[in-house]
């Protein structure tokens, strides 16, 4: 299998892609540091951090079918760059809303932003097949996710102190900069259409739903799913308790904030580096069992993480937490990536996020409610526990053989 370094340095296009990604990711996290600092000083409430995760979730649930259709039916490419100016726009009207005091303006630009990021992302992953040769292909998964996040650790880290140092105003401008910057870089891409980007004449809930009979007609897709249901069941719910528990729990502001979301990204990078060492050697009844053992590791990290009194603590279970996620999520990305059809690429990676949202929309309003009646530690431990009863229910499938391996998809 080519290395990480190696497709770097031979694989121009890939390259172009990595580069948007490192840029605009790092921005992303400026912003969503930059909105929940922004949040807690001016409310200091759970109830505003979750609808503002709200207001993200479900405009990409709502974009995710028809990014999906519209990724299989026309250019990926120009869909991207489409994505990323709009985004730009947007990234830059948060300006506006660090000196409004009701958080309207907030919700408004944080739902314009996530609606136009599945045709990006979605896109993203879509096009990896095209850009990367068979051989290529895990070290390009890998790399893509290594680098998500590498930016989320850097981003948030650095996030936190711009915020605290530079203000807010800044946090904004370098997100809507990056956003410009990947789209330069996905107009470099050397990328030519094939069949998955011809115009279709049949409808596009027709294409959604027939892309759905696609991904329940295998059983491996379907697990996956399922797997990416348990995930943001306690997922969403994080995305508040990081912010309650670095305001909070731990009277830390927007730095204990950045220091959690780093932490994270520490273990997401460790643990995606784990996922490539370990999808380059496991075959698929491995990569199965490393699902269940990795599961088992994000939820129970993620249960202590929600009970111990001491910071340095936290972070270290946090961390854990994450290692155990990111070694599920290349492995299955992996997976994904070299069995769906070229014609639905768009339609299963879009289908796969939606879900995510979708249910992170329930989980975040059930935390948002929840922290006005009881505590931070209470809705983490039960967080957690949706992690384990994920990866029991993956054991369980596994051992019952109704997780089997899908033919290979036949080269381009």
């Amino acid at each position: 299998m080519t290395s990480l370094a190696g497709l770097l340095r031979q694989n121009a296009n890939y390259r172009h892609t990595w580069m948007g990604q490192v840029v605009s990711e790092a921005g992303d996290y400026f912003n969503n540091v930059a909105v929940l600092a922004l949040v807690m000083e001016k409310t200091g409430s759970g109830m505003v951090v979750s609808g503002v995760f709200l207001s993200r979730a479900i405009p990409a649930v709502l974009a995710g079918p028809i990014a999906g259709v519209l990724l299989d039916r026309f250019d990926r490419r120009r869909i991207m760059i489409a994505s990323d100016l709009l985004r730009a726009l947007v990234a830059a009207a948060f300006v506006f809303t660090v000196h409004q005091q009701r958080p309207w303006l907030l919700y408004l630009l944080s739902a314009l932003l996530m609606f136009a990021s599945p045709f990006f992302t979605a896109g993203r992953a879509a096009i990896l097949p095209s850009i990367a040769t068979r051989e290529e292909l895990h070290a390009a998964n890998s790399l893509t996710q290594n680098t998500s996040w590498a930016t989320l650790t850097a981003g948030t880290l650095l996030g936190g102190i711009g915020a605290a140092k530079l203000g807010y105003d800044a946090a904004f401008a370098i997100n809507a900069l990056s956003f410009v910057f990947s789209a330069w870089c996905i107009w470099k891409i050397a990328y030519r259409p094939g069949p998955a980007a011809a115009a279709s004449h049949s409808s596009g809930a027709r294409d959604f739903v027939d892309g759905l009979r696609y991904i329940g007609s295998i059983p491996l897709m379907t697990g996956i799913a399922m797997i990416s249901f348990g995930w943001a069941l306690g997922g969403g719910a994080a995305q508040v308790l990081f912010a309650l528990f670095g305001e909070q729990v731990f009277h830390r502001g927007a730095t204990g904030i950045g220091d959690i979301w780093g932490f994270a990204g520490i273990g997401l990078l460790i643990g995606g580096t784990a996922g490539h060492m370990i999808g380059r050697r496991a075959g698929f009844a491995g990569y199965k069992r490393t699902v269940t053992v990795s599961y088992l590791l994000h939820g129970a990290a993620y249960m202590l993480f929600s009970q111990t009194g001491s910071f340095a603590a936290a972070l270290l279970l946090m961390m854990l937490s994450r290692v155990g996620m990111a070694v599920t999520s290349v492995l299955n990305n992996s997976q994904l990536l070299h069995h769906t059809a070229a014609q639905y690429r768009g339609r299963v990676f879009a289908t796969m996020e939606a879900l995510r949202n979708a249910v992170m929309i329930v989980s975040m309003a059930a935390a948002g409610i929840a922290s006005q009646y009881t505590g931070a530690r209470t809705i983490g431990l039960v967080a957690g526990a949706c992690g384990m009863l994920t990866a029991l229910a993956w054991a369980w499938m596994d051992l019952t053989g109704r997780l089997r391996e899908p033919p290979k998809r036949p080269e381009p």
